[in-house]
């Protein structure tokens, strides 16, 4: 699916300036909003996730999504279109999982249908009160670009679904991945100038590409400083995991010297793109680079 041209030509059509962001930053009522879906078969299967797992991962993409903003996760909205064999106990579990991952956050609403597969929109408002808000457009030149957590491991566990593992460390980091909130607080809370930050759902290269090419900078990164759980490299290919695997629901960001909440990988020069020092070779990567190799959904791994 070619999400990105259809987004473009959204925001062309609607002419909205709110549109580019994980969310919506609704100033005049003090809030950030943003909804994403999930869908049978393209971002999740029933073989591999149980009913209260996928009520957890369902509510946590959104909370990512919000804590990437900078604001408070504060309230939730839960639409689910389900077919024929969807039993009570499933929509116990779900519920279940989905209040666990939203913790303090409240669950307020939301719909029910009935579909050919299961359907899940979930929406999610937070406070920006005392936050300042990022915006991917938002990188400056001398800025260090820091992340969160390992990078990868969602990716990994995907992998060994298909190969018939059951259980892993990583098989529960895709299944039940946590969002970043203590980081993302401690900058948005503290943070004295403008920055850029992403959740890293479509990949570190995704977020890394996004900000790159949305502010009109260069970010120059170290490969060896970025966190990733050392058995990837039991993996072929690796270091793609680390890059486009997806799914960590890890921040990126960009702030200055004073702002250091993460782990820091590289800076934000003049230029355009990212570009990536191994130890023996430096490639930059361009917008079309990353496109060409972004995560893709299940139904597209099958």
């Amino acid at each position: 699916m070619k999400e990105k041209e259809f987004i473009t030509d959204i925001k062309n059509i609607l002419n909205s300036k709110y549109i580019g962001d994980d969310c919506a930053y609704l100033q005049d009522l003090g809030i950030v909003i943003t909804q994403d879906s999930l869908v049978e078969d393209v971002h999740f299967s029933r073989k591999f996730i149980t009913p209260y797992q996928l009520g957890f991962k369902s509510v946590m993409v959104n909370i990512s999504d919000v804590c990437a903003s900078g604001a408070k996760p504060a309230y939730l909205t839960i639409s689910l279109s389900l077919p024929d064999d969807i039993t009570e106990n499933f929509i116990r579990e779900f519920y279940k999982g989905a209040k666990a991952a939203a913790e303090d956050v409240e669950i307020v609403g939301g719909d029910i249908t009935g579909a050919d597969k299961i359907y899940i929109s979930v929406a999610a408002v937070g406070s920006t009160t005392g936050r300042r808000i990022s915006s991917r457009a938002n990188a400056k030149i001398g800025q260090k670009v820091i992340v969160s957590g390992n990078h990868g491991s969602s990716c990994a566990g995907l992998k060994e679904l298909f190969t018939g593992k059951k259980e892993s460390k990583f098989i529960t980091t895709h299944l039940q991945p946590t969002a970043q909130r203590n980081f993302a607080q401690k900058i948005a809370a503290n943070i004295k100038e403008d920055y850029a930050m992403m959740d890293t759902s479509d990949g570190l290269m995704d977020a890394l590409s996004a900000i790159a090419s949305e502010s009109n900078v260069l970010l120059s990164i170290d490969f060896d400083k970025i966190p990733y759980d050392k058995d990837l490299e039991k993996f072929v290919n690796w270091q793609d995991l680390i890059f486009y695997g997806g799914e960590d629901y890890q921040l990126v960001a960009t702030v200055p010297d004073t702002d250091i909440y993460g782990t820091v990988i590289g800076e934000v020069k003049a230029g355009n793109g990212v570009e990536i020092h191994y130890t023996d070779k430096t490639v930059l990567y361009t917008k079309s680079d990353v496109e060409k190799k972004l995560f893709k959904h299940f139904k597209e791994k099958e």
